[in-house]
């Protein structure tokens, strides 16, 4: 087991995207960067080089690779593949949890197309839940993170705060935003609440 497996970014045995993963470098926490876009791109050129490349495997890598980069930085604690309380039918790929704003999602993909809806529809969801959640859609596409971007300023998009392309300066801004924040570990749910409960018990003591 390699270090994405003790971290839990992987789970059980290894898979092929852990091994493509743990070949690029020997070692993610000795890699060196000096802004967080340039640690992206440093593992995603060395990614296209890879032999047993294909495209199954892209968002996976995209993913631990981001996840990583996380740890680098200390955006701590992470949640991959995430479920959330009142949230039905949706998997999250990376979230976190502050004070300040409750739930933050990362939806990843490699590229887009059409799969921004879902990722609209998917923040939607959460912030029905959580009015104050942030949501960002993270891809590598330019042209399409600009597209998608003119969506959100028109309106035609709304769940989503933002698509960042994870190469370029804007990332660096959120990761810096992101590190202003409190992070914790999420509540524990208390589904109801009440100080007026009947319960059988206490009806049978008054029989």
């Amino acid at each position: 087991m390699g270090k994405l497996n003790d971290l839990s970014i992987t789970i059980g045995r290894d898979n092929k995207a852990e091994i493509v993963f743990d070949s690029l470098f020997p070692n993610f926490l000795e890699l060196e960067y000096e802004k967080p876009n340039e640690y992206i791109q440093k593992y995603w050129n060395a990614f296209l080089m890879h032999p047993e490349r294909n495209n199954n495997l892209n968002g996976k890598v995209f993913e631990y690779i981001l996840a990583t980069l996380c740890v680098r930085e200390g955006i701590l604690p992470i949640y991959m593949s995430s479920k959330v309380a009142f949230v039905p039918n949706v998997i999250y790929d990376l979230m976190f949890y502050t004070t300040e704003r409750g739930p933050i999602c990362w939806s990843v993909k490699t590229s887009l197309r059409e799969r921004y809806k879902q990722a609209d529809l998917e923040a939607i969801a959460l912030k029905y839940v959580h009015r104050k959640a942030l949501s960002y859609l993270i891809t590598l596409e330019e042209n399409e993170a600009r597209s998608v971007k003119a969506k959100i300023k028109m309106g035609d998009v709304i769940g989503l705060d933002d698509v960042i392309v994870a190469t370029s300066e804007d990332f660096n801004q959120l990761i810096f935003e992101l590190k202003e924040f409190e992070f914790s570990e999420p509540p524990t749910v208390k589904v109801i609440e009440s100080n007026q409960i009947i319960t059988e018990e206490k009806v049978n003591r008054i029989k």
